[in-house]
């Protein structure tokens, strides 16, 4: 005799049987189906239908993954310590290969990409850390690119977040920058020093080939102290002048 609780437990039955039988994918889903045990195919999106106890099937997610990869402690080339951090993207492209050829491929890819981190950054110096981010970024999303592969993985942009540099470095830092400034002001001054020098060469040549521009440049001269409201004036006597007057000292001297 057939029971109520029977016919409950029936119904109840057949509901799950049909849970597990019919399953719907997402448009950015797929489904990694295996046949007792061994691949059979990929399946989605949209209604999928899974035989019990036979069939399982695997969701696998095709978005792009944004992942942090947590802060790396880093020994530059020039052997300075810094801490490192970035951000990773990267999506699923074999949803066969992502499943069977690593375990967990979220956690691979992280183990990965610190490891990388630590690698690629070690081969340059602090400077370039600071200064070469986007060549520093290309380098590391070429080589994870290339490891992930065989994952069905596709890496397509690392972004190095903070490089975290030690107090007593930062003063050093400063004081180099100082210290760079410092000789640009300096070679900049020569530069100028070297430049009136010659303009200046060039206008005694220009003056020597007329003494009347030489006695007009005095005049000049004077015209300029004038100006000033000196309570001193010094009047500059002409170099030829000053020969004369040598020449008949020595004459005199001579008799």
């Amino acid at each position: 005799m057939i029971t109520f609780s029977t016919v409950y437990v029936v119904i109840a039955a057949f509901i799950a049987l049909l849970f597990y039988t019919f399953r719907v994918l997402r448009e950015y889903e797929r489904g990694v189906v295996f046949l007792l045990g061994r691949f059979w195919k990929v399946k989605g999106p949209g209604l999928i239908i899974i035989i019990p106890g036979i069939q399982k099937m695997v969701r696998v997610d095709l978005r792009t993954i944004v992942m942090d990869v947590p802060s790396q402690d880093v020994i530059s080339r020039d052997n300075v310590s810094v801490k490192v951090n970035a951000v990773l993207y990267f999506r699923v492209i074999d949803p066969e290969k992502a499943i069977i050829q690593v375990e967990n491929f979220d956690v691979a890819t992280s183990q990965l990409a610190q490891t990388t981190l630590r690698s690629v950054l070690g081969q340059h110096e602090l400077d370039e850390m600071l200064a070469s981010r986007e060549q520093l970024n290309a380098d590391i999303q070429t080589i994870l690119d290339a490891q992930t592969d065989a994952w069905g993985i596709k890496v397509s942009n690392v972004e190095i977040k903070h490089v975290d540099i030690d107090e007593s470095m930062i003063r050093a830092i400063a004081k180099q920058a100082e210290a760079e400034r410092e000789r640009r002001a300096k070679v900049i001054h020569a530069e100028g020093e070297l430049q009136a020098s010659s303009k200046l060469l060039e206008a005694a040549q220009v003056l020597a080939q007329q003494p009347q521009a030489l006695q007009l440049r005095y005049l000049q001269t004077l015209i300029d102290i004038a100006g000033e409201k000196s309570s001193t004036i010094v009047f500059p006597l002409p170099m030829d002048l000053m020969a004369s007057l040598q020449a008949v000292l020595e004459k005199a001297a001579t008799k």
